[in-house]
Protein backbone atom coordinates (compact mmCIF):
# COMPACT_ATOMS: atom_id res chain seq x y z
CA UNK A 1 0.00 0.00 0.00
CA UNK A 2 1.60 3.26 -1.18
CA UNK A 3 2.14 6.32 0.96
CA UNK A 4 -0.27 8.37 -1.14
CA UNK A 5 -3.05 5.86 -0.43
CA UNK A 6 -2.27 5.78 3.29
CA UNK A 7 -2.54 9.56 3.48
CA UNK A 8 -6.27 9.32 2.68
CA UNK A 9 -6.87 7.44 5.95
CA UNK A 10 -6.76 10.75 7.82
CA UNK A 11 -10.21 11.42 6.38
CA UNK A 12 -11.46 8.04 7.59
CA UNK A 13 -9.96 8.78 11.01
CA UNK A 14 -11.72 12.15 11.27
CA UNK A 15 -15.10 10.75 10.23
CA UNK A 16 -15.00 7.69 12.50
CA UNK A 17 -13.69 9.66 15.48
CA UNK A 18 -16.58 12.12 15.19
CA UNK A 19 -18.97 9.18 14.80
CA UNK A 20 -17.55 7.48 17.92
CA UNK A 21 -17.88 10.66 20.02
CA UNK A 22 -21.41 11.33 18.74
CA UNK A 23 -22.52 7.75 19.43
CA UNK A 24 -21.11 7.93 22.96
CA UNK A 25 -22.76 11.27 23.75
CA UNK A 26 -26.15 10.24 22.37
CA UNK A 27 -26.15 6.99 24.33
CA UNK A 28 -25.59 4.65 21.35
CA UNK A 29 -22.47 3.21 22.95
CA UNK A 30 -22.74 -0.07 21.06
CA UNK A 31 -21.72 1.89 17.96
CA UNK A 32 -19.00 3.96 19.60
CA UNK A 33 -16.64 1.01 20.16
CA UNK A 34 -16.40 -0.19 16.52
CA UNK A 35 -16.16 3.42 15.31
CA UNK A 36 -13.30 4.08 17.75
CA UNK A 37 -11.49 0.92 16.67
CA UNK A 38 -11.71 1.97 13.02
CA UNK A 39 -10.59 5.48 13.99
CA UNK A 40 -7.44 4.20 15.70
CA UNK A 41 -6.70 1.72 12.89
CA UNK A 42 -7.08 4.40 10.20
CA UNK A 43 -4.91 6.82 12.21
CA UNK A 44 -2.23 4.11 12.51
CA UNK A 45 -2.32 3.53 8.74
CA UNK A 46 -2.06 7.26 8.14
CA UNK A 47 0.96 7.46 10.46
CA UNK A 48 2.63 4.57 8.64
CA UNK A 49 2.54 6.58 5.42
CA UNK A 50 3.67 9.88 7.00
CA UNK A 51 7.39 10.73 7.00
CA UNK A 52 7.20 12.46 10.40
CA UNK A 53 4.49 10.53 12.27
CA UNK A 54 5.47 7.01 11.18
CA UNK A 55 7.31 6.42 14.48
CA UNK A 56 3.95 6.79 16.28
CA UNK A 57 2.20 4.12 14.19
CA UNK A 58 3.01 1.30 16.59
CA UNK A 59 1.61 3.20 19.58
CA UNK A 60 -1.64 3.91 17.74
CA UNK A 61 -1.95 0.26 16.69
CA UNK A 62 -1.65 -0.69 20.37
CA UNK A 63 -4.54 1.66 21.16
CA UNK A 64 -6.59 0.04 18.39
CA UNK A 65 -5.98 -3.48 19.68
CA UNK A 66 -6.57 -2.53 23.32
CA UNK A 67 -9.85 -0.84 22.38
CA UNK A 68 -10.91 -3.93 20.45
CA UNK A 69 -10.02 -6.27 23.31
CA UNK A 70 -11.82 -4.13 25.86
CA UNK A 71 -14.95 -3.88 23.69
CA UNK A 72 -14.98 -7.47 22.45
CA UNK A 73 -12.93 -9.52 24.96
CA UNK A 74 -14.30 -12.91 23.89
CA UNK A 75 -12.77 -12.46 20.42
CA UNK A 76 -9.31 -12.52 22.01
CA UNK A 77 -9.95 -15.29 24.53
CA UNK A 78 -11.43 -18.47 23.03
CA UNK A 79 -12.43 -19.50 19.52
CA UNK A 80 -14.98 -22.27 18.86
CA UNK A 81 -15.90 -22.31 22.56
CA UNK A 82 -17.78 -25.41 23.68
CA UNK A 83 -16.70 -27.49 20.68
CA UNK A 84 -14.23 -30.34 20.57
CA UNK A 85 -11.69 -28.18 18.70
CA UNK A 86 -11.88 -25.23 21.14
CA UNK A 87 -8.87 -22.95 20.80
CA UNK A 88 -7.64 -20.65 23.59
CA UNK A 89 -5.69 -17.72 22.24
CA UNK A 90 -3.63 -17.48 25.44
CA UNK A 91 -1.45 -20.34 24.17
CA UNK A 92 -0.16 -17.96 21.48
CA UNK A 93 1.47 -15.61 24.00
CA UNK A 94 4.70 -17.56 24.60
CA UNK A 95 5.36 -18.51 20.93
CA UNK A 96 4.71 -14.92 19.85
CA UNK A 97 7.15 -13.60 22.49
CA UNK A 98 9.72 -16.14 21.28
CA UNK A 99 9.26 -15.01 17.67
CA UNK A 100 9.65 -11.36 18.71
CA UNK A 101 12.80 -12.21 20.70
CA UNK A 102 14.15 -14.11 17.70
CA UNK A 103 13.58 -10.98 15.65
CA UNK A 104 15.43 -8.95 18.27
CA UNK A 105 18.32 -11.41 18.01
CA UNK A 106 18.54 -10.89 14.24
CA UNK A 107 19.19 -7.17 14.89
CA UNK A 108 22.15 -7.99 17.13
CA UNK A 109 25.61 -9.32 16.33
CA UNK A 110 28.60 -10.53 18.29
CA UNK A 111 30.12 -7.08 17.80
CA UNK A 112 27.37 -5.63 20.00
CA UNK A 113 28.58 -7.80 22.88
CA UNK A 114 32.25 -7.27 22.08
CA UNK A 115 31.73 -3.52 22.40
CA UNK A 116 31.62 -4.03 26.19
CA UNK A 117 35.42 -4.39 26.18
CA UNK A 118 35.72 -0.96 24.54
CA UNK A 119 33.26 0.88 26.80
CA UNK A 120 33.05 -1.20 30.02
CA UNK A 121 32.42 1.74 32.40
CA UNK A 122 29.32 3.20 30.66
CA UNK A 123 27.86 -0.31 30.24
CA UNK A 124 28.44 -1.13 33.92
CA UNK A 125 26.82 2.15 35.01
CA UNK A 126 23.83 1.53 32.79
CA UNK A 127 23.55 -2.06 33.99
CA UNK A 128 23.54 -1.05 37.68
CA UNK A 129 21.02 1.75 37.09
CA UNK A 130 18.80 -0.55 35.01
CA UNK A 131 18.45 -3.20 37.71
CA UNK A 132 18.30 -0.83 40.67
CA UNK A 133 16.27 2.27 39.80
CA UNK A 134 13.49 0.63 37.78
CA UNK A 135 12.71 -2.25 40.19
CA UNK A 136 12.88 0.03 43.23
CA UNK A 137 10.66 2.66 41.60
CA UNK A 138 8.18 -0.07 40.66
CA UNK A 139 8.18 -1.37 44.22
CA UNK A 140 7.70 2.14 45.65
CA UNK A 141 4.80 2.90 43.30
CA UNK A 142 3.13 -0.45 44.04
CA UNK A 143 3.23 0.38 47.75
CA UNK A 144 2.16 4.01 47.27
CA UNK A 145 -0.90 3.05 45.19
CA UNK A 146 -1.81 0.15 47.53
CA UNK A 147 -2.29 -2.26 44.61
CA UNK A 148 -3.48 -5.81 45.15
CA UNK A 149 -0.54 -8.24 45.57
CA UNK A 150 -0.79 -9.63 42.02
CA UNK A 151 -0.96 -6.16 40.44
CA UNK A 152 1.83 -4.87 42.69
CA UNK A 153 4.05 -7.79 41.71
CA UNK A 154 3.31 -7.01 38.06
CA UNK A 155 4.49 -3.42 38.51
CA UNK A 156 7.70 -4.67 40.13
CA UNK A 157 8.14 -7.21 37.32
CA UNK A 158 7.91 -4.48 34.68
CA UNK A 159 10.70 -2.61 36.44
CA UNK A 160 12.81 -5.77 36.77
CA UNK A 161 12.77 -6.61 33.06
CA UNK A 162 15.68 -5.68 30.76
CA UNK A 163 15.56 -3.06 28.05
CA UNK A 164 14.33 -3.99 24.59
CA UNK A 165 14.49 -2.94 20.96
CA UNK A 166 12.10 -0.06 21.68
CA UNK A 167 14.73 1.53 23.95
CA UNK A 168 17.20 1.50 21.06
CA UNK A 169 14.65 3.24 18.84
CA UNK A 170 13.93 5.87 21.49
CA UNK A 171 17.67 6.48 21.89
CA UNK A 172 17.96 6.99 18.14
CA UNK A 173 15.02 9.42 18.04
CA UNK A 174 16.47 11.35 21.00
CA UNK A 175 19.88 11.66 19.33
CA UNK A 176 21.59 9.51 21.97
CA UNK A 177 24.37 6.93 21.79
CA UNK A 178 22.65 4.14 19.87
CA UNK A 179 25.70 1.86 20.00
CA UNK A 180 25.76 2.09 23.80
CA UNK A 181 21.99 1.48 23.94
CA UNK A 182 22.28 -1.65 21.78
CA UNK A 183 25.14 -2.96 23.93
CA UNK A 184 23.17 -2.24 27.11
CA UNK A 185 20.14 -4.04 25.69
CA UNK A 186 22.28 -7.04 24.80
CA UNK A 187 23.95 -7.24 28.22
CA UNK A 188 20.82 -6.65 30.31
CA UNK A 189 18.91 -9.23 28.26
CA UNK A 190 21.61 -11.88 28.78
CA UNK A 191 21.66 -11.10 32.51
CA UNK A 192 17.85 -11.15 32.85
CA UNK A 193 17.56 -14.89 33.70
CA UNK A 194 19.38 -14.12 36.96
CA UNK A 195 18.65 -10.44 37.61
CA UNK A 196 14.89 -10.44 36.95
CA UNK A 197 14.09 -13.39 39.29
CA UNK A 198 16.53 -11.98 41.86
CA UNK A 199 14.88 -8.55 41.96
CA UNK A 200 11.43 -10.16 42.00
CA UNK A 201 12.46 -12.41 44.88
CA UNK A 202 13.85 -9.49 46.87
CA UNK A 203 11.09 -6.94 46.20
CA UNK A 204 7.95 -8.93 45.36
CA UNK A 205 8.62 -12.15 47.28
CA UNK A 206 6.36 -11.06 50.14
CA UNK A 207 3.54 -10.10 47.76
CA UNK A 208 3.30 -13.31 45.73
CA UNK A 209 5.29 -16.57 45.59
CA UNK A 210 8.35 -16.10 43.37
CA UNK A 211 9.96 -19.39 42.24
CA UNK A 212 13.50 -18.25 41.43
CA UNK A 213 14.59 -21.22 39.32
CA UNK A 214 11.19 -21.53 37.68
CA UNK A 215 11.32 -17.90 36.55
CA UNK A 216 14.96 -18.22 35.52
CA UNK A 217 14.35 -21.19 33.23
CA UNK A 218 11.19 -19.56 31.84
CA UNK A 219 13.20 -16.48 30.85
CA UNK A 220 15.95 -18.62 29.30
CA UNK A 221 13.37 -20.60 27.33
CA UNK A 222 11.26 -17.64 26.30
CA UNK A 223 13.93 -14.95 25.80
CA UNK A 224 17.54 -16.16 25.71
CA UNK A 225 17.20 -19.25 23.48
CA UNK A 226 15.26 -17.39 20.74
CA UNK A 227 17.71 -14.46 20.89
CA UNK A 228 20.68 -16.83 20.46
CA UNK A 229 18.83 -18.40 17.52
CA UNK A 230 18.34 -14.88 16.15
CA UNK A 231 22.09 -14.22 16.46
CA UNK A 232 22.74 -17.34 14.36
CA UNK A 233 20.14 -16.13 11.83
CA UNK A 234 21.88 -12.73 11.75
CA UNK A 235 25.09 -14.50 10.72
CA UNK A 236 23.24 -16.37 7.98
CA UNK A 237 21.48 -13.25 6.73
CA UNK A 238 24.20 -10.61 6.79
CA UNK A 239 27.58 -12.34 6.65
CA UNK A 240 29.34 -11.16 3.48
CA UNK A 241 31.44 -14.28 3.00
CA UNK A 242 30.58 -16.20 -0.16
CA UNK A 243 29.83 -19.44 1.66
CA UNK A 244 26.74 -17.84 3.24
CA UNK A 245 25.36 -17.21 -0.25
CA UNK A 246 25.78 -20.80 -1.45
CA UNK A 247 22.57 -22.64 -2.23
CA UNK A 248 23.80 -25.94 -0.83
CA UNK A 249 24.62 -24.40 2.58
CA UNK A 250 21.37 -22.47 2.89
CA UNK A 251 19.26 -25.46 1.84
CA UNK A 252 21.17 -27.73 4.25
CA UNK A 253 20.77 -25.31 7.18
CA UNK A 254 17.11 -24.81 6.32
CA UNK A 255 16.34 -28.51 6.15
CA UNK A 256 18.40 -29.32 9.25
CA UNK A 257 16.74 -26.56 11.29
CA UNK A 258 13.18 -27.53 10.38
CA UNK A 259 13.72 -31.30 10.71
CA UNK A 260 15.50 -30.89 14.07
CA UNK A 261 12.67 -28.69 15.35
CA UNK A 262 10.06 -31.27 14.33
CA UNK A 263 12.00 -34.16 15.91
CA UNK A 264 12.42 -32.27 19.21
CA UNK A 265 8.77 -31.18 19.18
CA UNK A 266 7.51 -34.74 18.68
CA UNK A 267 9.98 -36.92 20.59
CA UNK A 268 11.72 -34.80 23.25
CA UNK A 269 10.15 -34.59 26.73
CA UNK A 270 8.25 -31.39 27.51
CA UNK A 271 10.85 -30.45 30.14
CA UNK A 272 14.46 -30.93 29.01
CA UNK A 273 15.61 -30.94 32.64
CA UNK A 274 14.37 -29.91 36.09
CA UNK A 275 16.37 -28.26 38.90
CA UNK A 276 15.02 -27.13 42.28
CA UNK A 277 11.46 -27.18 41.01
CA UNK A 278 12.26 -25.17 37.88
CA UNK A 279 11.95 -26.86 34.48
CA UNK A 280 13.62 -25.93 31.22
CA UNK A 281 11.04 -26.25 28.45
CA UNK A 282 11.75 -27.37 24.91
CA UNK A 283 9.51 -24.94 23.02
CA UNK A 284 12.12 -22.16 22.86
CA UNK A 285 14.55 -24.54 21.16
CA UNK A 286 11.82 -25.74 18.79
CA UNK A 287 10.84 -22.21 17.77
CA UNK A 288 14.48 -21.12 17.45
CA UNK A 289 15.52 -24.04 15.22
CA UNK A 290 12.35 -23.72 13.14
CA UNK A 291 12.92 -20.01 12.53
CA UNK A 292 16.60 -20.53 11.68
CA UNK A 293 15.52 -23.05 9.07
CA UNK A 294 12.84 -20.75 7.69
CA UNK A 295 15.24 -17.79 7.50
CA UNK A 296 17.87 -19.88 5.68
CA UNK A 297 15.33 -21.13 3.12
CA UNK A 298 13.88 -17.63 2.73
CA UNK A 299 17.34 -16.25 1.97
CA UNK A 300 17.89 -19.08 -0.51
CA UNK A 301 14.69 -18.18 -2.35
CA UNK A 302 14.78 -14.38 -2.08
CA UNK A 303 18.51 -13.64 -2.41
CA UNK A 304 19.98 -16.58 -4.31
CA UNK A 305 17.19 -17.72 -6.65
CA UNK A 306 15.26 -14.46 -7.14
CA UNK A 307 18.21 -12.08 -6.60
CA UNK A 308 15.99 -10.00 -4.33
CA UNK A 309 16.94 -7.22 -1.91
CA UNK A 310 19.48 -7.92 0.82
CA UNK A 311 17.47 -6.05 3.46
CA UNK A 312 14.21 -7.99 3.11
CA UNK A 313 14.41 -9.10 6.76
CA UNK A 314 14.66 -5.46 7.86
CA UNK A 315 11.34 -4.83 6.10
CA UNK A 316 9.54 -7.90 7.41
CA UNK A 317 10.80 -7.84 11.01
CA UNK A 318 9.18 -4.56 12.19
CA UNK A 319 5.79 -5.62 10.85
CA UNK A 320 5.97 -9.09 12.43
CA UNK A 321 7.18 -7.70 15.77
CA UNK A 322 4.55 -4.96 15.83
CA UNK A 323 1.75 -7.39 14.98
CA UNK A 324 2.95 -9.92 17.55
CA UNK A 325 3.15 -7.36 20.36
CA UNK A 326 -0.30 -5.98 19.52
CA UNK A 327 -1.85 -9.46 19.59
CA UNK A 328 -0.15 -10.29 22.91
CA UNK A 329 -1.38 -7.05 24.47
CA UNK A 330 -4.91 -7.67 23.18
CA UNK A 331 -5.02 -11.23 24.58
CA UNK A 332 -3.72 -10.17 28.00
CA UNK A 333 -6.03 -7.14 28.10
CA UNK A 334 -9.07 -9.28 27.23
CA UNK A 335 -8.29 -11.73 30.02
CA UNK A 336 -7.95 -8.92 32.58
CA UNK A 337 -10.72 -6.67 31.22
CA UNK A 338 -12.92 -6.60 34.31
CA UNK A 339 -10.03 -5.91 36.66
CA UNK A 340 -8.64 -3.24 34.35
CA UNK A 341 -11.96 -1.41 34.31
CA UNK A 342 -11.71 -1.11 38.09
CA UNK A 343 -8.10 0.06 38.36
CA UNK A 344 -7.25 1.27 34.83
CA UNK A 345 -6.77 4.97 35.80
CA UNK A 346 -4.40 4.06 38.64
CA UNK A 347 -2.44 1.64 36.44
CA UNK A 348 -2.06 4.29 33.74
CA UNK A 349 -0.85 6.90 36.24
CA UNK A 350 1.53 4.37 37.84
CA UNK A 351 2.95 3.39 34.44
CA UNK A 352 3.51 7.03 33.47
CA UNK A 353 5.18 7.80 36.79
CA UNK A 354 7.29 4.64 36.55
CA UNK A 355 8.67 5.65 33.18
CA UNK A 356 9.10 9.34 34.03
CA UNK A 357 10.87 8.75 37.35
CA UNK A 358 13.01 6.02 35.80
CA UNK A 359 14.08 8.30 32.94
CA UNK A 360 14.88 11.22 35.24
CA UNK A 361 16.81 9.20 37.84
CA UNK A 362 18.58 7.21 35.14
CA UNK A 363 19.66 10.40 33.40
CA UNK A 364 20.82 12.00 36.63
CA UNK A 365 22.60 8.80 37.65
CA UNK A 366 24.43 8.65 34.33
CA UNK A 367 25.39 12.31 34.63
CA UNK A 368 26.64 11.84 38.20
CA UNK A 369 28.91 8.92 37.30
CA UNK A 370 30.19 10.46 34.07
CA UNK A 371 31.14 13.81 35.61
Amino acid sequence: MGRSVLQHFRIVFAITLVAAIAAFITGHRAFSAPALIVAFASLALYCMGHPVFKSFAFTVWVFAFVTASMAYPTVFMTWFEGKSYEFRLSILIVPLIQIIMFGMGTTLSLADFGRVAKIPWPVLIGFVLQFSIMPLVGFSLAKAFHFEPEVAAGVVLIGSCPGGVASNLMTYLAGGDVALSVTMTSCSTLASPVMTPLMMKLLAGKMVPVPFFGMMFTIINMIIVPIVAGLIANQILYDRRRVFHCGWLLSSVGALGIISALIIAVYAPKAIFTIAGGSMGKDGLVVGLLLIGIVALAKLIINVWLNGPENWMDRVLPVVSMAGICVIIAIITAQSRDDLLKIAPLIIVAAMLHNFIGYVLGYWGGEAFSS
